[in-house]
């Protein structure tokens, strides 16, 4: 299977949501995304949120190669080169980041892989945009809101969009942001609660993964 920019922008858009998340622990984090697979996940963000993240990823990278070849393992919360450079040598499929760092975005390109820069204002939008972000991260999307998408989306014809931060797992909701044109939503604790990580409880997580996926289905144009 290729896994470049534009396979992952597809994957992106057919699932039509990203979960992420991170914890210290690498066999919960291993088994959160195991569970996520089971239910059809093929699609994946972990972030950079902790000291554990690079080693965590590395464990993670060797079962996808053999029990999920089809997934597209992502890295998020890359803020610079170094982080950057660290994580396409451990294999990450895409790279996202909380802010547009065009150095960033180069190394990614140069890889061939999709760069998903975090954006809040039209000026970074258009940065990212002319600087060929595959997917543009609204984030803080619980802070911009859908109107704020519907407001901006017609400046920057043919961008794609993901919201981040404060998505609930509601159809109302994830309605409301594809009407504004979002091409998937990102899931972070509201789908991989710390309740779900402390507990390992994977039988949640599996039944919210298919409530979503359920929900995604139904709203997704």
């Amino acid at each position: 299977m290729i896994k470049n920019k534009e396979t992952a922008i597809e994957a992106i858009k057919t699932q039509g949501f990203l979960p992420l998340f991170y914890t210290d622990d690498a066999q919960v984090s291993l088994d959160v995304i195991r569970t996520l697979y089971r239910a059809g996940v093929r699609v994946f963000e972990y972030t950079n949120r902790g000291k554990a993240a690079l080693d965590n990823f590395k464990l993670i990278k060797a079962a996808q190669k053999t029990e999920m070849q089809d997934l597209f393992l992502g890295i998020g919360t890359i803020k610079n080169t170094t982080e950057a450079k660290a994580f396409l040598a451990a294999g990450a499929d895409f790279i996202v980041c909380p802010v547009v760092d065009l150095e960033v975005g180069k190394l990614t390109h140069d890889a061939g892989l999709l760069w998903i820069p975090g954006c809040m204002t039209p000026t970074e939008i258009n940065l990212a945009h002319q600087n060929q972000a595959g997917i543009i991260k609204l984030f803080p999307a619980n802070i911009l809101g859908p109107s704020y998408l519907s407001s901006i989306k017609e400046l920057f014809q043919g961008q794609l969009f993901v919201p981040t931060g404060g998505v609930e797992i509601d159809e109302t909701n994830i309605d409301t942001w594809f009407k504004a044109g979002v091409c998937a939503v990102g899931m972070g604790s509201k789908l991989i609660s710390k309740q779900i990580l402390d507990h390992k409880d994977y039988d949640t997580l599996f039944s919210l993964t298919t409530k979503t996926f359920e929900i995604i289905n139904k709203v997704k144009p």
